[in-house]
């Protein structure tokens, strides 16, 4: 339980951090299960450090490590940590801008994105890239990435083990980048994110919290290639997106 509270603190505090690096400095207080309204003074966030530096939440109450996006590629190079990497040709760390606002986070690498070692480049990647283009932003204006690094075998479902010893990477990566909205594109991404074992079909459609970030859980570009009739419902949690980044003043360009 100690552990569990200190880890809990520790999580706290990175995202108090990362809300002052984005300029946030006042949180509301939740109303109060007995007393209804809240009681008490929002709470203030201390100001961003002056290298604007985002922070990681670690696991005991020491101060929270600062992480930058390319000290986590360095540590995952060359991994050895499960089987994938028995029969990876590269490692796809992920693309995009390292201070993105808007994440996309897919399932896993394909065969062509396992030969180049880049993100969503084959069919499907294609048609993300078209998704982004729509939403006015370019791919370069966003960050891709995956819950696993390295392409299973067959295309098949990561195993748990292999999850457990890639998501803490894309954790430090979410922590490195601190978007505002991530997308979980497919079943696996928005089940594995959520810790849910409910189906795409009803956790899309509206926003989830995931560690304290928005989160839109859609369906996958893939499957659309195979079921073209749910684009439009994919548009429209794509709206739902456009929607909160203009409310929060994120920039995009007006389709």
């Amino acid at each position: 339980m100690q552990d569990e509270l200190a880890e809990l603190v520790s999580a706290f505090r990175a995202h108090l951090a990362w809300r002052g690096a984005h300029g946030i400095r006042w949180i509301p207080a939740a109303d109060s299960p007995r007393l209804g309204a809240a009681s008490v003074e929002p709470l203030a966030v201390e100001p961003a450090s002056p290298q604007g530096d985002r922070v990681s939440a670690g696991a005991d109450d020491e101060p929270a490590a600062l992480v930058d996006l390319e000290q986590v590629r360095q540590e995952l190079a060359g991994c050895r940590r499960c089987r994938l990497s028995a029969e990876r040709h590269n490692i796809v760390f992920g693309e995009g801008s390292p201070d993105a606002d808007l994440m996309f986070i897919g399932e896993a690498p394909g065969g062509e994105e396992d030969r180049q070692g880049i993100p969503f480049v084959g069919a499907a990647g294609q048609l993300l890239t078209r998704m982004i283009k729509a939403m006015g932003l370019e791919r370069d204006e966003v960050y891709i990435g995956n819950i696993i690094k390295c392409r299973p075998p067959g295309n098949r479902d990561p195993n748990p083990d292999e999850i457990d010893a890639c998501e803490p990477f894309l954790r430090r990566q979410i922590d490195a980048i601190g978007p505002r909205i991530i997308i979980a594109l497919g079943a696996f991404a928005a089940r594995t994110l959520l810790r849910t074992d409910q189906a795409i079909s009803r956790l899309r459609g509206r926003f989830h919290t995931y560690h304290g970030l928005a989160l839109m859980p859609t369906f996958h570009p893939a499957y659309l290639l195979r079921n073209p009739e749910q684009k439009r419902p994919v548009w429209q949690d794509l709206q739902l997106v456009m929607a909160e980044m203009d409310r929060l003043g994120l920039n995009r360009r007006r389709t």
